[in-house]
C-alpha cells in the first residue's frame, strides 16, 4: 500500500476531513482501517496518538507501520464490522486533546533549545504521555537554578508570539539549516522551525504561532539512569494543573484562617506546635511507664522465680517495651505482659541477661494453646492473642 497522506502537516488545526477506506489491515493483531488520507496523528516521536471519530465510530488508537501506512484502530461495538472498503468516512478529531499535544510537543522543542542554551544540556530522548511529559538530557545532573533560567527564557518566547513554520525542506534547504539534531529519516524530512530560536527535524503536531503554547511550566528535575531528567508541562493541561494547586492551596487557607499565601507560616506553626505536643506526650508516657515499672518491680522482688505477669489495658507494643526495658535491669527476671485492646492482647515476654528463659518457645506454645501468633528469640518475643485470653491463668497453666 501507498503511504497515507497525512493531513495534519499542512494544517495541525484540522479536526474534521473525509477519507476514502482503502483497505482493512490489522496491527499488533487488531483489525485496523487504512485511508487514502487522515488528519488523525499516529503515535510517534514520543507523541500520543489523536483520538475522535472515524465514520461516528470512536478511535481507540492510531500507529504507522514503516510503510508509512496509518491504521486506524476502532471501538467497534459488539457485532459490528469495519466500514467497507471504498466508504467515504467522516473524521472528527479530539480538538481539545490534539490542541493539548500541540502545546507539549511545541513546548519540548522550546525547553530542549533552552536548555542548551542555558545549561549546556543536549537531549537525548523526551516523553510525551497522557499524565506526564519528560526530557532526558546528556547531562549527570540538573541544576535547578539553570532549569528555573530555562523556563523563564521558553516563556518569553511564548510572550514574543514568534512564528512556527512547519515544511519539507529542499536537500540544499535542508544543507544550510541550523538542526539541533539529526533527522531520524534520510527522506521526505519535515522541519519545525521556530523563528529564529529552534530548529528541528519533527513529524508532529506543532502549534503554528509560539503564543498558542500559552505558557511552560516545569514540574520537577531528578536522576535517571544516571543522567539528567526534567518533567514539564504547557498550555491547557499547565493550566489545569497551577488551577488544581491553586483550589488546594485557597482550601487549607480556608481550614487554617488565613490566606493562601500564608499557608507555608501556618504550617510551619502547626509543625513547630505537633514536635512540642508529641515531645510532651514522651515524657508523659515515660513517667507512666516508670510508674507502671515500679508497681510491678514489688511484684517482682516478692516473686521467688523472678517473674512477673501482668495485663496492662490500653497498653500497646511501644507502651510494654518501655516497661519491660526497666524490669529486666533487675538481675535474672522474667516479665510476661500483655496489653488488652478491642482489636486483641498484645503479648510481650522478654529476660534479663541472667535468666536462661527461652522467651520464643515459651510464646509459641501460648499462641498456639490460645490460638493466636507469635514468636521470637530466647531472650525477646513479641506476639498477639485473642481478645478474650486470661494471661495470668494462661501463664500459670503452661508453666505449672
Amino acid at each position: 500500500m501507498t503511504p497515507t497522506e497525512r493531513l495534519y502537516f499542512s494544517d495541525p488545526f484540522l479536526c474534521r476531513f473525509t477519507g476514502r477506506v482503502l483497505a482493512h489491515s490489522t496491527w499488533n493483531g487488531v483489525p485496523s482501517v487504512v485511508l487514502d488520507r487522515t488528519a488523525f496523528y499516529p503515535e510517534a516521536g514520543g507523541q500520543m496518538s489523536d483520538r475522535g471519530l472515524l465514520g461516528g465510530q470512536a478511535i481507540r488508537d492510531v500507529q504507522v507501520d514503516d510503510a508509512g501506512v496509518i491504521h486506524h484502530m476502532l471501538e467497534s461495538p459488539e457485532g459490528t464490522g469495519l466500514p467497507e472498503v471504498g466508504a467515504e468516512l467522516t473524521g472528527e478529531i479530539d480538538r481539545v486533546r490534539r490542541r493539548v499535544y500541540m502545546a507539549l510537543h511545541t513546548a519540548q522543542h522550546m525547553l530542549a533549545r533552552a536548555l542548551m542554551e542555558v545549561a549546556n544540556a543536549h537531549a537525548t530522548s523526551s516523553r510525551l504521555g497522557e499524565t506526564v511529559c519528560t526530557i532526558d538530557v546528556d547531562l549527570d545532573e540538573l541544576d535547578e537554578r539553570r532549569v528555573a533560567e530555562a523556563e523563564d527564557l521558553v516563556n518569553s518566547i511564548i510572550d514574543d508570539d514568534i512564528v512556527i513554520r512547519s515544511f519539507f525542506p529542499t536537500p540544499e534547504e535542508l544543507t544550510a539549516l541550523p538542526l539541533r539534531g539529526a533527522p531520524k529519516v534520510t527522506d521526505n524530512i519535515r522541519v519545525v522551525q521556530i523563528g529564529g530560536f529552534d530548529v528541528s527535524p519533527c513529524g508532529g503536531t506543532h502549534c503554528t504561532r509560539s503564543s498558542q503554547v500559552g505558557m511552560v511550566r516545569i514540574i520537577g528535575v531528578e536522576r535517571y539512569k544516571g543522567k539528567g531528567r526534567l518533567f514539564f508541562s504547557a498550555g491547557r493541561r499547565a493550566r489545569n494543573e497551577l488551577w488544581e494547586e491553586a483550589g488546594t492551596l485557597r482550601s487549607l487557607g480556608r481550614a487554617f484562617s488565613c490566606g493562601p499565601l500564608d499557608v507555608p507560616a501556618s504550617v510551619d506553626k502547626l509543625r513547630r506546635d505537633l514536635t512540642d505536643v508529641r515531645e510532651a506526650l514522651g515524657a508523659t508516657r515515660a513517667k507512666l511507664a516508670e510508674s507502671t515499672a515500679a508497681r510491678l518491680a514489688a511484684q517482682l522482688e516478692q516473686s521467688e522465680d523472678k517473674r512477673v505477669v501482668a495485663v496492662l489495658d490500653g497498653a500497646t507494643p511501644e507502651h510494654l517495651r518501655s516497661v519491660a526495658a526497666r524490669l529486666t535491669s533487675q538481675p535474672e527476671a522474667v516479665v510476661l505482659l500483655a496489653g488488652r485492646a478491642p482489636e486483641g492482647l498484645s503479648v510481650l515476654i522478654t529476660r534479663s541477661s541472667g535468666s536462661s528463659f527461652g522467651c520464643g518457645a515459651f510464646l509459641k506454645r501460648a499462641a498456639e494453646a490460645a490460638g493466636g501468633r507469635g514468636g521470637g528469640r530466647p531472650e525477646h518475643a513479641e506476639g498477639r492473642l485473642p481478645p478474650t485470653t486470661d494471661w495470668p491463668s494462661l501463664v500459670a497453666s503452661l508453666l505449672g
